[in-house]
C-alpha cells in the first residue's frame, strides 16, 4: 500500500497536521511529491517526479516535496519539517542526501530541511531564499504548482552541480493594468465654462467693431 494511500485512509477529513499524523516513509520510497493537501495538478506532479527521479539517479541526491492543509497549534514550519524529517530518515546515512520541502498550503508557509551533504552543495542562504522568496510569494497567492516548479527548478539545478539561478523577479502591478474605459477624467468646472462665454460675448464685438473702423 502506497504512502499516499495509508495517509487518506488515516486522516480523512483532517484539515490540521502533526507530524505524528504522518505515515512512516518505507527506505525504498521514491515518491517525490507528497500532496497530502491535493492541490497539486497531475501534469505538475509528473513533471516534478520526472526531474526529480532524473536527480536521485544521476547525484544521490533526494529531494521530496510534501504538502499538507495546515500545522497545528501554530508550530512554526521549520520546527515541522526538522521533525518529519528525523521521522522519515532515521540514521544518519539515511540523511545525509535528503532534502524535505513543506508547504502549508492554508498557512501559506513553507520551509526546507536538508541532510549534511546537501547542506556542502545548498547553502543555507539558497535553501532559504528558495523557501522565503521562489516558493512562498506563488504560495500566498494559491499558485501551489508553480510554487513546486519553480522550488523543484533551483533545487535540481543546485544540487545537479550548476550555477544557482536565482529567485524569480517578482514584476509589480503597474498601471498599465488599467483599460482605458476605465480611465477618469475630471469634469470641467462649469464656473469656467460660463466665463469664457462671457470673455467671448465681450471680446467678439470689440473686435467686430475695430474691423468695420479700418474698413472705413
Amino acid at each position: 500500500m502506497s504512502l499516499i494511500l495509508v495517509f487518506q485512509i488515516f486522516t480523512t477529513g483532517a484539515i490540521a497536521s502533526e507530524v505524528a499524523d504522518l505515515p512512516d516513509l518505507t527506505p525504498d520510497d521514491r515518491t517525490w511529491v507528497i500532496d497530502f493537501a491535493k492541490v497539486i495538478s497531475s501534469s505538475t506532479e509528473s513533471t516534478t517526479s520526472e526531474a526529480l527521479e532524473k536527480l536521485a539517479t544521476e547525484t544521490g541526491n533526494q529531494v521530496r516535496f510534501v504538502t499538507i492543509q495546515r500545522i497545528d497549534f501554530g508550530q512554526p514550519a521549520s520546527e515541522f519539517v526538522s521533525e518529519l524529517f528525523d521521522k522519515w530518515f532515521i540514521t544518519p546515512e539515511q540523511r545525509a542526501k535528503q532534502t524535505l520541502v513543506l508547504l502549508a498550503t492554508e498557512d501559506h508557509r513553507v520551509a526546507i530541511k536538508t541532510g549534511a551533504e546537501v547542506d556542502q552543495i545548498l547553502p543555507k542562504e539558497i535553501a532559504a531564499s528558495i523557501a522565503s522568496e521562489t516558493m512562498l510569494f506563488p504560495s500566498q497567492k494559491s499558485n501551489y504548482n508553480q510554487a513546486v516548479t519553480d522550488g523543484m527548478n533551483r533545487l535540481v539545478a543546485v544540487l545537479s552541480g550548476l550555477a544557482d539561478p536565482g529567485a524569480p523577479v517578482i514584476v509589480a502591478e503597474t498601471d498599465l493594468s488599467i483599460k482605458p474605459s476605465e480611465i477618469k477624467t475630471e469634469p470641467v468646472s462649469a464656473s469656467l465654462v460660463v466665463g469664457g462665454f462671457l470673455i467671448a460675448a465681450t471680446v467678439i464685438p470689440m473686435v467686430t467693431y475695430y474691423w468695420f473702423q479700418n474698413q472705413s
